[in-house]
């Protein structure tokens, strides 16, 4: 079968991102007789798949390796067996994105969270303090991914005061260059259409803490009441997980939408180039400093040192930036022996300036 009669006898998929390149894609299956589907959820080794016969249960047993990020996963494009008791899901076809977060686990092991997606929506509720820490780090993850981030701030009717929200606003855009930030009211209706327009005809993934709305935000994008709700804790803004996996569903205004559970944990996996993207303007001043390595800790001739004390960059955007840089460092360095060479070669060498540093200031207090 050629491309476009594959696409054509599975055109039911074309409401869940099916196309003429997932076609393609997928012609070498069609001709050993699979279908193809879209993984809307996941659960304990198995997972529920829409072809164009409808949902279908499938075991993923074929297709789970040792590597945890190569499991199948919401928003995966597979091949399913056509019948058995069970079906299996052979393969999945290549992801054009993949947003991945490190485990808590010791092993500091990758989780895939979501598959093929093309807009990253990170809620942020406005009924707590911004952290605008903890955005950069949504937002690192989401640009590594290969999506396009967007924040969302939820319950903006909490903050009547347009004055103190457009501040808000601005606030998170000066963290989250080359970002739309958008307020929102799910409870108003505020904000919606803005939104729904940005993300539909794509595949939208939505993150964000527990208590930061998602599950209400999900449901208005959804046009009905799919995910429960559950009230947060009024003294720290936090709440339960009201979703307990992904779920990819159908937006009626076009495109899909994957909710998550709440994330507590955000760790960086190997995302060295989506922090870069976060801090956008400490990359770009780090290209007039006087060395091409800077550390931007106290050499001379640091553009990035010189900004700060003009009141250029914020002292919290460096340190934020260091912090990520650094953890991202780790994760890579407990994968990647070369890496790890290198980063001990650098201390060594920071450690040698240091000493010669001290000694030089103690021969001139003799």
């Amino acid at each position: 079968m050629t491309s476009t009669s594959v696409f054509t006898a599975h055109s039911a998929l074309t409401p869940y991102g099916w196309d003429e390149d997932w076609a393609d894609a997928f012609a070498p299956h069609a001709a050993e007789g699979l279908l193809p589907g879209r993984v809307v959820r996941v659960d304990r080794g198995q997972c529920d798949v829409v072809t164009g016969d409808g949902v279908l249960r499938a075991d993923t047993a074929f297709v789970t390796p040792h590597d945890p990020l190569r499991v199948v996963c919401t928003g995966d494009w597979v091949a399913v067996e056509p019948d058995g008791n069970p079906r299996y899901v052979r393969t999945y076809l290549p992801r054009r994105t993949a947003f991945v977060r490190s485990t808590s686990s010791k092993r500091s092991e990758g989780q895939i969270l979501a598959a093929n997606v093309d807009h990253a929506i990170v809620a942020v509720s406005l009924a707590v303090e911004l952290d605008l820490a903890r955005i950069e780090r949504f937002l690192a993850l989401a640009w590594e991914s290969g999506a396009q981030p967007l924040v969302v701030l939820t319950k903006a009717d909490l903050v009547p005061d347009p004055v103190t929200l457009a501040h808000l606003v601005q606030d998170v855009e000066t963290s989250a260059p080359g970002v739309p930030v958008l307020s929102v009211s799910a409870a108003l209706g505020e904000g919606l259409d803005v939104l729904s327009a940005v993300v539909c005809g794509g595949t939208a993934v939505l993150l964000g803490q527990s208590g930061a709305g998602k599950s209400t935000l999900a449901n208005a994008l959804l046009g009905e009441d799919v995910m429960d709700v559950q009230s947060t804790r009024d003294v720290d803004g936090k709440g339960r997980h009201t979703t307990t996996t992904r779920n990819l569903l159908v937006m009626p205004g076009g495109g899909v939408l994957i909710d998550t559970p709440g994330l507590r944990g955000v760790g960086l996996w190997g995302a060295g180039s989506g922090v870069g993207q976060v801090f956008a303007e400490i990359e770009e001043l780090a290209g007039d400093c006087r060395f091409h390595d800077c550390a931007h800790e106290s050499e001379p001739g640091c553009a990035v040192l010189a900004a700060i004390d003009s009141g250029e960059l914020p002292e919290r955007r460096l340190e934020s930036y260091r912090k990520l840089m650094r953890e991202n460092q780790r994760i890579v360095a407990k994968t990647d022996a070369r890496l790890r060479a290198e980063i001990r070669k650098e201390w060594k060498r920071r450690g040698a300036i240091g000493k010669a540093a001290m000694e030089a200031k103690r021969g001139r207090l003799r």
